[in-house]
């Protein structure tokens, strides 16, 4: 039976695949492959999606970015969509930072300004504090930045499963096959609320976020964060690039109050507060996204 479900699955994570192909190009960083979206000329602005899915989330925010005569680079961020990620252990934030500080050096991109949504919002402040000189500034979008108030700040018992090596791929992949668009649904309707959950997103997510690899990623991802927000946050006010913090006043996460606070800690940012966003940001309020790299671009 066992063996059953996994070849079923198997089957629906190569068809999800085949759905929704590579539609950008990739750079090699350690030896890891990295899909990126591009879209425009000028001065470079990467989008760094959230904890579910991938770089596809800024494909509005990028049209608007190139028309505005900036170059617009979205990652697959590692483990997500069609990046390949780090199989020797635990992938940081950190981690994920140099690889992306790499591959843009690859690309020829320098000094970009950085947008992190979500989970990323803890990335490119990593960015900042390792490579203070190689950003021209850094934009959050409802971003966690914090240890307190992250939402499996003490842990969380089904990552912990998902990361055992033998057990954890067994109940993966039976969790997966038997809950997971039962479980999808109702956590897409949470990150989106109160707005609603474009029938897109829930197509991609359905499709890729239920793979083993990337749902792996997300789990492993999940319990990174903490310690890591603890080990960097502390070096937040050494940042110096300006920054714009931007915040949906609807915003169900806890980790709302993060931006607030990362307000009071960073030196030289702007505070921009939506009145009607919730969490998703980049899908519903695609020209907040660009408002705030403008922002920044002109300090």
């Amino acid at each position: 039976m066992l063996a059953a479900f996994c070849g079923y699955n198997q089957l629906k994570f190569r068809q999800a695949e085949m759905e929704f192909p590579p539609s950008g190009k990739f750079v090699e960083a350690d030896r890891i492959r990295l899909h990126y979206l591009e879209r425009g000329q000028g001065r470079p602005v990467v989008f760094l999606h959230g904890g579910v899915l991938w770089s596809r989330d800024f494909e509005r925010v990028m049209e608007l970015a190139a028309a505005k005569g900036y170059r617009a680079l979205a990652f697959d961020r590692p483990g997500y969509g069609h990046s390949g990620r780090p199989k020797h252990g635990p992938v940081t934030p950190a981690d994920q930072a140099r690889l992306l500080h790499e591959a843009l050096n690859k690309l020829g991109v320098e000094r970009p300004i950085l947008v992190g949504h979500s989970w990323s919002g803890l990335l490119v402040l990593a960015y900042g504090v390792l490579y203070p000189d190689d950003l021209a500034g850094i934009v959050t979008l409802g971003g966690g930045m914090y240890k307190e108030g992250y939402p499996a700040e003490k842990g969380d018992p089904i990552s912990r499963i998902v990361m055992m090596p033998l057990a954890g791929r067994i109940v993966m992949n039976l969790l997966l096959a038997i809950l997971g668009r039962v479980m999808a649904r109702p956590i897409m309707k949470a990150t989106f609320a109160p707005e609603p959950v474009p029938s897109a997103y829930e197509q991609e997510t359905l499709a890729l976020w239920l793979r083993p690899s990337q749902f792996r990623a997300n789990r492993e991802d999940v319990l990174a964060f903490a310690p890591a927000a603890a080990e960097i946050s502390p070096n937040y006010r050494r940042i110096q690039a300006p920054a714009v913090i931007v915040v949906g006043r609807r915003d169900p996460f806890p980790t709302k109050e993060h931006s607030y606070r990362l307000h009071r800690d960073l030196p030289n940012a702007a505070l921009m507060e939506l009145p009607d966003a919730a969490h998703m940001i980049p899908h519903h309020h695609p020209q907040a996204v660009i408002d705030a790299v403008e922002k920044l671009a002109r300090e």
